[in-house]
């Protein structure tokens, strides 16, 4: 991972544990090409974002059209002044839904671990289907960033 000069961080020098801010339940925005930016679930294994995609989305189209991608997870709390960046860029691609175990890991991080609750659109596909797929995005250069301040106010 690349270092920049300015106030991010690579992740020897990071200011916090980011796999440890990456495994909470945060929606990150990924930006794929013509400036395509989108909300998304995901899953950060193998130092990979993970996310679901599929024929309901035009992610995969955008991706193998153009493989470079931006995603940001962030989190700011006023009341607190915690303000905790990560800023991924590198290169996607659209691989097979053949890894259930990992796609029931990364939705129960979102919609809890008793599946009967989940709303049907979540229904993890048995046995994979070929209208299911991953978006794998391989950072190669992630900045951290720990942008916390003193709040003004006492958070009433």
């Amino acid at each position: 991972m690349k270092r920049r000069t300015d106030r991010l961080w690579s992740a020897a020098d990071a200011p916090f544990d980011i796999d440890e801010f990456l495994r909470q339940p945060l929606v990150a925005r990924v930006a794929t090409g013509h400036r395509v930016i989108r909300p998304v679930w995901y899953l950060w294994e193998d130092e990979t974002f993970w996310v679901i995609t599929g024929k309901w989305s035009r992610l995969a189209d955008r991706l193998q059209a153009d493989s470079a991608f931006e995603l940001v997870v962030d989190t700011c709390d006023i009341r607190t002044g915690r303000t905790l960046q990560v800023i991924a860029r590198g290169c996607g691609s659209v691989v097979p839904f053949e890894d259930a175990e990992r796609g029931r890991r990364k939705l129960v991080r979102y919609l809890g671990p008793d599946e009967t609750l989940w709303d049907d659109r979540f229904a993890l596909p048995q046995p994979p289907t070929d209208e299911t797929w991953w978006a794998k995005l391989v950072p190669d250069t992630m900045w951290v960033s720990d942008q916390s301040f003193k709040p003004s106010m006492n958070g009433s």
